[in-house]
């Protein structure tokens, strides 16, 4: 790898900036393929980006083939494909019951997880082993852990004080999913108080609730687990 290139992708892992270095296994060619940029040695189609940027998206390194094109003679392109992602993160607003299992199983799933509530009485680390804990007020805490795109937030807390400054924040962000507990009728008088603050249609639109995939959860455990499942159904273009 050339040393620009090799600097710019350093950088990048840095910034948490989500990149693909692309391999032309013919000629050994490389690129760094961004979400709205390319630097690197050749050319690449719109096409070829296309499904370069899905696959970084989707974490999925490997190689790629292309049907025969103009510029190439007899195939097209064998491009080996490399992503480099910040890691995933969920961020769940509430140290309630709920959350020690969504905590759980999202770690499983991959996740980097980080607790806010500013109850310090909740948030511990006896109640939460490993998780990092955050006492700040939401809307404070969720603005310094600097939501990005591999981000999901869930508010749990049933406290206004809490879930609507968290929401605010969230929703003005590039997290791929929000989500709040509570019933249709709560949600309901959520979305007005949110309204009056005067979050948008679209954004209020992106609030996953009442949380999780309808599986007829009633358990805590239950209840996790659609979370879970609905945050991963977000993140693979499922919903």
């Amino acid at each position: 790898m050339k040393r620009d290139t090799l600097d710019r992708l350093l950088k990048a892992r840095a910034d948490k900036v989500p990149v693909a270095v692309v391999t032309d296994l013919s000629s050994g060619m490389q690129s760094l393929v961004f979400h709205d940029a390319v630097h690197g040695g050749f050319g690449l189609e719109e096409h070829h980006l296309a499904e370069i940027r899905a696959r970084l998206r989707q974490d999925h390194s490997g190689l790629v083939e292309f049907p025969d094109v103009e510029g190439y003679e007899g195939e097209g392109p064998r491009l080996f494909v490399h992503a480099h992602n910040p890691p995933l993160r969920l961020i769940v607003v509430g140290a309630v019951h709920i959350a020690q299992l969504v905590t759980r199983m999202a770690a499983l799933a991959g996740y980097a997880v980080t607790v806010v509530d500013p109850r310090a009485a909740f948030a511990t680390e006896a109640r939460f082993p490993g998780v990092e804990l955050v006492h700040s007020w939401p809307d404070e805490a969720l603005a310094a852990l600097a939501i990005d795109a591999r981000t999901a937030v869930v508010t749990l807390t049933h406290d206004a004080k809490l879930d609507d400054p968290a929401l605010m924040v969230a929703l003005r962000s590039p997290a791929f999913y929000v989500g709040s507990l509570g019933s249709n009728r709560t949600h309901a008088k959520r979305l007005d108080r949110l309204s009056e603050q005067g979050v948008t249609e679209a954004e209020l639109k992106r609030i996953h609730a009442p949380v999780g995939l309808d599986i007829g959860a009633e358990t805590p455990a239950e209840i996790a687990v659609s979370i879970i499942a609905q945050v991963v159904a977000a993140r693979r273009n499922a919903l």
